[in-house]
């Protein structure tokens, strides 16, 4: 059955090549019925509203798991200068099991790097192909590979950070390609009227689509952190399993990673979700306190994360952590100093009167680890007095 379906596919291939005014678009419907021809139970999604958008032009599953992902170019079209591209250069980055076709020849990879190559036959005179000798055989195995490749199981914070990172930037992508082809009506335009809103006036639709990325990939990481082991984790139920005490993260990512998520940014949210379905949560996160003096890994996981997604903006906004140890020194110094040597004896508890209050101020706030130690230190000084 696979040989006759090869088969079939190289003439279709062939018919089209001789008509001399096909474009890649032409062979897409063969490749799909190939595909699906030699994967048992699989399916080969082609929307060109999400290939639009900058989508791989195939996206492969089973059961409605993500396999992997196919990138055409028209027959003839050089696929090493393909391979420099900016566009294979994000793909290769972000997604874990790729092939690279003009149709004829297949390059496979995996985590990025190039694991195999195949080729059915070459293009001759008058559009005629020319098999290659043990073609069949080879395409064949390559494609039985690509379906078996599974996202790999993932144990360290670095490692978690670098996969994480590459997809929320391809989901930056998608969310600023969608929302340059959206009406004024579209829903990713009224998302940022209301991030406008009730957020930052003058946000500009770039640092939205950084905004919206990090928070899906962040509010994920964050579910993940949470959800029960042996439980399916995927971009549906991840809400539920954000923390209660956090009521505004879980509104948020309701609303832009719920349901009604546009499909065109969709699948590679979902891909984040296996793969972070695929994390060794407690290995990831073991030590990490001890480790790194931190004792809140989803807090303070975001150094790490944002390092790997953005080196320049981690630089700009000051995202370096103090250890715990050493912001609960000085926390606990300057209570100290304020009740020993400024007639506060509250200390940072110490409201005062008028312009003789406490106030607090941090500057490269961060995540708000200075002010969770300082509130933590006025709340011992509030309940020690009963």
């Amino acid at each position: 059955m696979k040989t006759s379906a090869l088969r079939d596919y190289l003439r279709e291939v062939e018919l089209n090549v001789q008509k001399g005014i096909s474009t890649e678009h032409t062979f897409r419907p063969a490749l799909e019925s190939l595909v699906e021809a030699l994967g048992e139970g699989v399916d080969a999604t082609n929307e060109p509203t999400h290939v639009a958008c900058g989508a791989p032009d195939f996206i492969v599953t089973r059961n409605g798991v993500p396999l992997g992902y196919i990138e055409c170019k028209d027959v003839g079209k050089s696929l090493d200068e393909a391979e420099r591209s900016e566009q294979l250069k994000r793909y290769r980055e972000s997604l874990n099991n790729l092939i690279l076709t003009d149709y004829l020849e297949f390059r496979w990879y995996v985590e990025g790097q190039r694991r195999d190559v195949a080729r059915l036959a070459n293009v001759g005179k008058g559009g005629k192909l020319r098999k290659v000798k043990g073609g069949e055989a080879a395409v064949t195995a390559l494609f039985e590979a690509f379906f078996t490749q599974s996202v790999p199981t993932i144990g360290t914070p670095s490692e978690l950070a670098r996969r994480m990172a590459a997809q929320a930037r391809l989901v930056r992508n998608l969310i600023e390609r969608t929302f340059e082809q959206e009406t004024e009506q579209g829903k990713l335009h009224e998302e940022l009227k209301a991030f406008r809103e009730t957020l930052i006036p003058d946000l500009d639709a770039k640092r939205f689509a950084d905004m919206y990325a990090q928070t899906i990939a962040y509010g994920l990481f964050a579910a993940r952190e949470r959800a029960r082991d042996g439980e399916p984790f995927t971009r549906q139920n991840a809400a539920w399993n954000l923390p209660p005490t956090n009521p505004f993260l879980r509104k948020m990512f309701h609303r832009i990673a719920g349901p009604e998520l546009d499909q065109r940014i969709a699948w590679a949210v979902n891909d984040l979700a296996q793969l972070l379905e695929r994390a060794d949560m407690s290995e990831v996160l073991r030590g990490f306190g001890k480790a790194t003096q931190r004792q809140d890994p989803v807090v303070h996981f975001y150094e790490t994360f944002l390092a790997a997604y953005d080196p320049a903006l981690r630089q700009r906004r000051g995202v370096y952590y103090t250890p715990e140890p050493v912001v609960t020194y000085i926390v606990h110094s300057i209570d100290y100093i304020l009740r020993t040597q400024f007639d506060r004896p509250l200390g940072l508890a110490d409201i005062g009167d008028g312009a003789s209050k406490v106030y607090v101020l941090d500057p490269a706030c961060g995540t708000g680890t200075f002010l969770y130690f300082v509130v933590q230190q006025i709340h011992e000084t509030l309940v020690s007095m009963g």
